[in-house]
């Protein structure tokens, strides 16, 4: 997804840190949207429990009939500087996902590349911090906790030639995983078939930056809709959120997958871990696969309304370069 830090920072702090993927960095513009489960409206809450949070199998052992999930401080893992936003909460989750289907989850390309990747990830519903003063959920039901059974779709590339400063291809970057069973209790959250970006659109992004406890991000906008294959939003995201489904201020539809951006962290003069902040209009910008890229693969939900679907152009060889094995910048 992200290049996580600036290259200054040392080896040490990178080896502290959980397993995330990245195919770039990700950041804040403007003022910080991020809010938690409990601080989101309710209609937002109820997308967000459609929202998963990704974790190597070993990090989630069962206890006491559930699971606990496998943590590190935020502040710890990554020497924070002091006072920095969520700095008491835990980090562990790698990547993040969207139910779509009654046994489809749909995240980065980037996240789950390999069936072996698949058969070692465990996909985790309500990690999040459900109230004002509690600690973040990490004792999770088992009926919350589901496997990958199977890459259903995949796709990793960009256009021949086209690459960004780190060297990692453009375009198109997603993953539709079966899961092990229908997921009960959660619903497949609706995507917009007759996708139609315009610039200026204000989105939103729900998922786990930096692998901290969910996360609801407002107060963004679409700056270029002209990309084949993906767009480019001022979303304010790190590492961990990768795979998060962005969605459509205005309809609650999903737009796309969120796959790359700019730098997340940089280290201060004082030697300490700061995020790296932008001006609302300034930085390259994040990066969202077009959720038209997608939406074949997607099954309809019940009583979903026909509705023309607008299909971006499709990956094809010569124009994108699809990557099957491809290996992703991982800290």
């Amino acid at each position: 997804m992200k290049n996580l830090m600036n290259l200054t920072l040392s080896a040490t702090v990178l080896l502290a840190l959980p397993m995330l993927s990245f195919s770039a960095g990700k950041s804040i513009y403007g003022a910080d949207n991020r809010l938690d489960y409990f601080e989101s409206a309710a209609d937002m809450q109820t997308l967000s429990d459609s929202v998963v949070s990704f974790w190597k199998s070993a990090k989630v052992t069962e206890a006491g009939g559930k699971y606990k999930l496998s943590t590190r401080p935020f502040k710890d893992a990554m020497k924070l500087c002091p006072g920095e936003k969520f700095e008491d909460q835990p980090i562990g989750a790698f990547c993040s996902g969207s139910l779509v289907g009654e046994d489809m989850v749909m995240t980065a390309g980037h996240c789950i590349k390999t069936e072996a990747d698949c058969k070692d990830v465990k996909l985790v519903f309500g990690y999040n911090v459900g109230k004002a003063g509690a600690a973040a959920t990490t004792t999770i039901a088992k009926s919350e906790v589901y496997g990958c059974s199977k890459i259903v779709k995949r796709f990793l590339g960009g256009e021949p030639g086209s690459a960004n400063p780190a060297g990692q291809s453009l375009g198109p970057d997603y993953a539709l995983l079966k899961l092990d069973r229908k997921v009960t209790g959660h619903k497949p959250l609706p995507v917009n078939r007759a996708q139609n970006l315009k610039k200026g659109e204000k989105m939103f992004v729900i998922g786990h930056p930096v692998g901290l406890p969910l996360k609801v991000a407002a107060g963004a906008s679409v700056r270029d809709a002209g990309k084949i294959g993906y767009f480019v939003a001022d979303l304010d995201t790190f590492g961990g959120n990768s795979g998060s489904p962005v969605f459509n201020t205005a309809t609650k539809k999903i737009e796309g997958i969120l796959v790359r951006g700019d730098t997340d962290f940089i280290k201060s003069p004082a030697g300490c871990t700061t995020m790296a902040t932008y001006e609302q209009t300034s930085g390259r910008g994040e990066d969202v696969t077009k959720i038209s890229v997608v939406t074949a693969d997607i099954p309809r939900l019940a009583g979903e309304k026909a509705e023309t679907e607008y299909i971006d152009v499709a990956p094809t060889p010569g124009r994108y370069i699809a990557a099957p094995d491809a290996t992703s910048v991982r800290f």
